[in-house]
Formats: structure tokens, sequence, C-alpha cells
């Protein structure tokens, strides 16, 4: 391969569109699945540049016959270049990383810095770190030692201020992994975490319940490209590109997800949101009646409300994982967190709304058979759909062109404020 990235798991990557979208070249993902593999890719040296990621940042720099004063100073490299066989290694995340924490808010200056992870990007923040003038920077690991604190140590650091999460815990397809509650630390002003596949970890939705800054890896992820390209082709690239690339991939990753009553209009106005958006369109319901093989009121008949609802749980986190779908969701999936948490992840939830007056009653909808059910459901409901979504959107049962268009102004919105 002539560009690419190397590492020992790479699905999780975003690395391809982002660097082609920057530079214009193929960009393919090689894995290498241990230390004797990555030598003998080094050894035939078949490439004009690559990126390398976990967890090879180390081990990589003895092949290299320079390195840049960064990557020498942090002790990892993530992007080598080949000049006629010689090797040069060099650090972008510093940069992309450095960048994204100052324009997503996170204040390092005078802070007391917790790092989450012993890895290669550790390294980095705890450069970031200093440079920032922190005042106090803390490393916790798994065993902790040798200056690194345990998770069970750090928790009792009640001063933490900010959480740098520089491992790859919660990072596809481990969903839902986090090393940390941040309840235990009252003082906490940010969160940032490297991980950017889910875009919304469970480390940075804890931080968003409390309001608090909390910014992915994504916009580090598209930073460390850019830099990375001027090292592979010598070509300057304006910063203001991380923006419009980073800006692009978002949109073409984040998941639509439409919740609100049964009859409310999701499935019609997500297939047509689906067809504008030129995405792959899903019902949840009609996911759920074929995992189970069999239709929703048998389910309810033969394993009850609960047996359903376990079932719909299942779902959410298989579809809230991946990307680029137009989701509609059932009218109770909003009745459990981790629905909302798994749908949220990637996903921008919009609430379509509709008056009681326009709900279909009855049909494949065993909890709304009558109108006074819908309209106790109704208000059971409405202030769940409130507190899960982004965006309201009103339905008003006009064409619905002007829902699905209402719709996606919301999604938009929703991105454009960052939201994921």
């Amino acid at each position: 391969m002539d560009y690419g990235l190397i590492g020992k798991k790479l699905g999780h990557s975003f690395s391809a569109p982002i660097h082609e979208e920057l530079g214009g070249y193929r960009y393919q993902l090689r894995e290498l699945p241990d230390e004797t593999a990555l030598a003998e890719f080094l050894r035939k040296r078949e490439f004009k540049a690559i990126n390398v990621t976990i967890p090879y940042k180390q081990a990589v720099m003895p092949a290299c016959a320079y390195l840049d004063p960064a990557a020498k100073a942090i002790g990892a490299v993530n992007t080598i270049v080949n000049r006629n066989g010689v090797l040069s290694g060099y650090n972008t995340d510093y940069a992309g990383a450095r960048r994204a924490m100052r324009r997503g808010g996170v204040e390092l200056a005078d802070r007391v810095v917790l790092i989450l992870g012993t890895g290669g990007t550790r390294r980095t923040f705890s450069a970031i770190a200093r440079d920032e003038g922190a005042r106090e920077i803390l490393v916790a690991g798994r065993s902790g030692g040798d200056g690194v604190l345990t998770y069970g140590e750090a928790a009792r650091r009640a001063d933490v201020q900010v959480v740098l999460n520089a491992s790859p815990a919660g990072m596809w397809p481990h969903n839902g992994e986090c090393l940390v509650d941040l309840s235990v630390w009252p003082a906490l002003e940010s969160v940032f975490d490297a991980v950017y596949n889910p875009l919304e970890t469970r480390l940075l939705w804890q931080a968003k319940q409390r309001g608090l800054p909390a910014v992915n890896g994504l916009a580090m992820l598209v930073g460390q490209a850019k830099y990375a390209s001027e090292h592979f082709t010598g070509r300057s690239i304006p910063d203001e590109e991380i923006d419009r690339v980073h800006r692009t991939l978002l949109g073409r990753l984040a998941n639509l997800v439409l919740v609100g009553m049964p009859g409310c209009g999701k499935t019609r106005i997500g297939r047509l949101a689906a067809q504008t958006l030129g995405r792959d369109f899903v019902d949840m319901d009609a996911e759920i009646e074929k995992a189970a093989g069999m239709s929703i009121p048998d389910i309810f008949s033969r394993e009850g409300e609960q047996g359903f609802r376990d079932r719909e749980t299942r779902v959410a986190e298989i579809l809230g994982a991946r990307t680029g779908l137009v989701i509609a969701t059932g009218g109770g999936a909003v009745l459990r967190g981790e629905n909302v948490r798994a749908l949220r992840q990637n996903g921008v939830i919009v609430y379509m709304q509709r008056s009681l007056d326009q709900l279909a009653v009855g049909g494949n909808r065993p909890l709304s058979s009558s109108r006074e059910a819908l309209e106790k459901m109704l208000a059971a409901r409405a202030p769940l759909y409130e507190a899960a979504a982004h965006r309201v959107v009103f339905n008003t049962g006009g064409p619905p062109s002007l829902a699905r268009r209402d719709v996606l102004a919301a999604f938009r919105q929703a991105l454009d404020a960052g939201v994921l």
C-alpha cells in the first residue's frame, strides 16, 4: 500500500475517509496481529507513509532513523514517512488533540488533570497537560504502581478537575465499557475521550448528564490526520479543513433516531428522511419481530411486556452501535434509560410530537388499544420523550414532505450545536 494505517485491530477506524477527503489519495487499513508481523511489515517497507495506532506507537520507534522532537519528547510515534527506505517518525496526535481540547472547552491550565490509561496516548496527553500549564497530572491504570494510580486510588482524589481518557475503554465493539464513575469527583469541570467510535461513550454520557463539556476523539482524529497528511505529501493544508472534514464526517456517521408515540409518523417520515439522506432506514419494531420470528402481539402474548422490553433493549444496543442510519423506534423505547443511552451513543434523537386526536388507536399496538389507554400513555411518556430528545418536531399531519423537512432541519441543527 502507499498510504494507510497499521494497528492490531482496526474495525473501529474512521481514518480512511478522513485521509481520502483531506489528501485525495487512497488510504488502506492493515491489521498486524503481533510485533512479529509488525517487524516484518517495517522490514519490507512497502509503503510511502503510514499512521500507527494501538498498540504499536512505541514499538515502531526503533525502526525510525529520524524522530521529530515531539515524537522523541512524548515517546510515541503515530506517523511514519518512508523516504527512499529511510523511515522518519512523527507525532501528530499532540497537535490534533491539543486543538480539539481547546476548541471543545477543555481547560487544562492550573487544573488537576487525571489521565486514564497507560499506553502511548497517555504520553501525548501528559505532554499537552504539561504544556498547557496543568497544576498536577495524575495517571491511572488497572494495575497501578511506578507512579500510576489504580482506578480505585484515583477515585479518592476529590480534587480532580479534568479527566482525559487515553485508553480504548468503551471503543467499539466494547460499547458501554467505562473505567470510572465520574460522580466521585465533585470538582470535575470537563472530560475528553480519545475514543471516537462510538461518538458518545459511557464516559462522555456521564459528563453530559452533569452538564459538563464532553468532547470525543473525532476532532482529534481529523486534526492529527491533517498534520499527518502534510507529512505524507509535503503539501500544506489549511487548519479550516479540520473543521470542514469533521463536520462532513459527523454528518455521515451520526444516526437520526426518531422517538414518539405510536402513530406519530416515525416510520413514514423516517423512510422519507432516509431517502433524502441516502441512508438505510431501520424500524426497531420490525427488527424485534425479525429476531423473534413472531409478531409484536405474539411476543406480548407469550412473553408479556417484560419479555418484549428485553428484546427491545437488545435491538437498541445493536442499532445504537451502528452509524449512518435513520432509526424509527417503538413508542415505548424511552421507558428504559439504557435504551436511550444506547441510541444516543451515535445518534441525534428527535422527538416527533403529534396531537392526541391524530394518533392511531389499535392496530399492531397492544398497549394503545383504546383512546383512554392512549391518553394515559401520552401523559406518562411525554416527559420521557422530551428528556431523551436533542430536538423536538411537531408533526401536524400535513404533507409528509413538511415533516421530513422539519426533522432533517432539527437533525442538522443538533449536529451544528455539537450534541455529538
